[in-house]
């Protein structure tokens, strides 16, 4: 069989008869010379004879290592497979990647003879394939980079490759850009993905232009453009609509031959199970040994199939993912995201469903999850850049009512549920933003729904994350908001809910928050029952404020005065009788010691701690004695000494300050030192009387 296969071989390859005949010839002449059956033998021929016996043994040898060389290569299947397997390609084109890259080796060899480089890597080859003029090269180059990004292990080793290469990294990125013939779109296909990868730890500032070719992959969407009767003219609708027609025929010629080879699957399915069936029966025969080494042969020589186009694979998902990757790397990409042109109204225009599309419905729900990632990540950005973002982002006529659209869509995922809300969150740091958004009730509405749960706040829900986004969500909208707090406060309940998740560590403060700026903004129209259910929450918050700190402890104090200031009757009766009255006083003045120095983190605790002293002396002089044992004067005072511009805002994203307060903290100061000065002045009037 060997001989028969070599035959075969070499009339593809005519080094194996050039090898033998170099064989012959110099067996033909070399065995008479050793003979002595020749007239080298003569005195004057005496170095002639040793001469030629080296010069054929040198052919002979040369003939020997050609044919061997033959053979070898004849085998060499053998480990091109192996490192087909070991590296995890699928399909033919791993298998064409692999004999590129063998003689991508063997090119090399020759050309560097004893210099050439022991090993020659993979990620070299596919980054000297990228490299080439050739698109088959540059299809084969960009896609075992791909490739090669999916495990850790090759990962490493390409990233740190790329690393050292910004012509190799310019180039991937100009890929994105590429024509649109099949192969070239392949090309971009993978460029994208490849991006997407790098993008994670990419400063896109290092290579211009990288944002337009991001964003001109936002473009690819297979739309079909409606005209309007006062714009257009009747050959552009014609033009249109015979566009429609052919991309329906076209469907319509794929549909039919997805249904053709569907069915031709059926029969091959078929035709392996009744293999597999017939193996099943044979292997209960033989030898479970010989049994293991036959699927070892079958695997080694099998093919992987190749993974189908995933609806992941859409151009412009990518280009969202390489946006969303970018924006978390570096402030200076979102720099660079903020100064593209169309970039951002691009993406907002994913967040709506679209009928005048030919994408199926799977991809649309993949566009609009992708675009709402980005959103959220880029109205997350802190600093003069986030506001910049944001505003942009703003800008979109259509994207509040598209994410009110999925809130209230019930086909929605609960994902997407969660984003929107992240992004409402997030925008409602812009006072402007916030009115707008609550000017759309629906969205606050569906809000509540999600927060408070539909199926009622004792049931267990799959997804509390998503379940305290939306929460978040309401309470930066009812920040400084009478209009979205009265919105609110029109359903009957909402009170007695927010009172049951005080009690819900999960949703403490998400809820306390809430009920503050209710209290705050909605005072007037606070019914009575509202105000028990206030009075109910004191003893969990007050327990709460013994342990708590941070923004956690910041929260909760705010509650509790303004709890004070809209209900002071029942207020004092709970702090008096109950026994948490001395522990909550000292804990307010050693909370304000404590935070001498103002932080971002929590710029407004010691805001809510004198307001909560004003509101505790306003209900109950005596509370100023209380207080007094204390030292509250001292601490009041450092207060006074160590004021910053940086506790007149309610949060910081970054170094930027947001929401500021109408009345600065030095105000609340001079009011709560004298109105404990009055408060002595009142004692000692009264002694003197007594």
């Amino acid at each position: 069989m060997i001989i028969v296969a070599l035959a075969i071989v070499s009339l593809h390859n005519l080094q194996i008869p050039a090898a033998l005949v170099r064989i012959a010839l110099a067996l033909l002449r070399i065995i008479p010379i050793n003979n002595g059956n020749s007239s080298y033998g003569k005195p004057s021929k005496q170095n002639l004879r040793p001469s030629l016996s080296i010069f054929y043994g040198m052919v002979l040898g040369q003939g020997i290592f050609y044919a061997m060389a033959c053979m070898f290569e004849f085998f060499s299947f053998i480990p091109q497979n192996s490192l087909y397997h070991r590296v995890g390609f699928k399909g033919k084109w791993g298998m064409e990647s692999v004999n590129m890259y063998y003689a991508y080796a063997s090119e090399k060899c020759k050309q560097g003879g004893v210099l050439a480089p022991k090993k020659i890597s993979l990620c070299t080859f596919a980054m000297d394939s990228v490299k080439s003029d050739s698109s088959d090269n540059q299809l084969t180059g960009i896609r075992m980079m791909h490739h090669f990004l999916q495990s850790e292990p090759t990962k490493a080793q390409l990233l740190s490759k790329l690393a050292t290469s910004t012509k190799m990294m310019a180039r991937i990125i100009r890929m994105l850009d590429w024509g649109t013939s099949p192969k070239n779109t392949d090309i971009r296909l993978y460029a994208a993905k490849v991006v997407a990868e790098l993008a994670k730890n990419l400063r896109v500032v290092t290579i211009p232009g990288t944002m337009q070719l991001v964003s001109a992959l936002l473009d690819t969407e297979s739309r079909l453009k409606r005209g309007n009767p006062l714009l257009d003219t009747d050959d552009e609708q014609e033009e249109r609509h015979d566009r429609v027609l052919n991309t329906e025929d076209g469907q319509e010629a794929a549909d039919s031959q997805l249904q053709r080879q569907g069915q031709l699957l059926d029969t091959e399915n078929m035709l392996e199970t009744q293999t597999s069936s017939t193996q099943q029966v044979g292997i209960h025969e033989q030898n479970s040994c010989v049994l293991r080494c036959w699927q070892q042969i079958l695997e080694f020589w099998s093919m992987p199939e190749e993974l189908p186009p995933i609806d992941h694979d859409l151009l412009p998902v990518l280009a969202m993912s390489i946006i969303h990757s970018l924006a978390g790397c570096d402030q200076g990409n979102c720099v660079e995201i903020s100064k593209a042109d169309d970039l951002i109204p691009k993406i907002t225009r994913f967040t709506r469903f679209k009928s005048d599309t030919m994408n199926t419905e799977a991809q649309q729900k993949i566009l609009v999850k992708s675009s709402l990632k980005v959103l959220q990540r880029l109205t997350s950005i802190g600093g003069k850049i986030g506001i910049t973002l944001r505003s942009k982002i703003s800008q979109d006529p259509f994207l509040f009512s598209n994410l009110a659209e999925i809130l209230g869509n019930n086909k929605s995922s609960q994902e997407s549920r969660k984003l929107v809300a992240g992004i409402l969150r997030n925008m409602a740091i812009d006072e402007k933003t916030r009115q707008e958004i609550g000017r759309n009730k629906i969205i606050i509405t569906k809000l509540m729904q999600a927060f408070l749960n539909a199926e009622g706040t004792t049931s267990t829900n799959p997804d509390h994350l998503s379940r305290k986004v939306a929460g978040q969500a309401l309470a930066m909208l009812t920040i400084q908001s009478v209009q979205n707090c009265l919105v609110i406060l029109k359903e009957p309940e909402f009170m007695k809910e927010l009172k049951i998740l005080i009690h819900d560590k999960r949703y403490i403060y998400v809820a306390a928050s809430m009920l503050r700026n209710l209290c705050l903004h909605s005072e007037a129209e606070l019914r009575d029952s509202d105000l028990k259910e206030l009075c109910h929450t004191l003893r969990e918050v007050w327990e709460r404020i013994m342990d708590a700190d941070g923004a956690e402890l910041e929260i909760l104090i705010g509650l509790s005065s303004q709890i004070c200031k809209v209900n002071p009757k029942d207020f004092t009766r709970e702090l008096d009788n109950g026994q948490i009255k001395q522990r909550f006083l000292k804990r307010l003045i050693d909370t304000l010691n404590e935070n001498m120095k103002p932080s971002s983190h929590c710029p407004g605790i010691r805001r809510m701690i004198v307001e909560q002293i004003i509101h505790l002396m306003e209900c109950n002089s005596s509370y100023a004695d209380c207080l007094s044992e204390f030292r509250m004067t001292e601490a009041l005072s450092m207060v006074e000494q160590t004021l910053s511009e940086a506790e007149d805002y309610r949060l910081f994203l970054g170094d930027e300050g947001f929401m500021k307060y109408n009345v600065p903290l030095s105000n609340f100061v001079a009011i709560a030192k004298k109105m404990y000065v009055l408060r002595c002045v009142m004692a000692q009037a009264q002694e003197n009387r007594d």
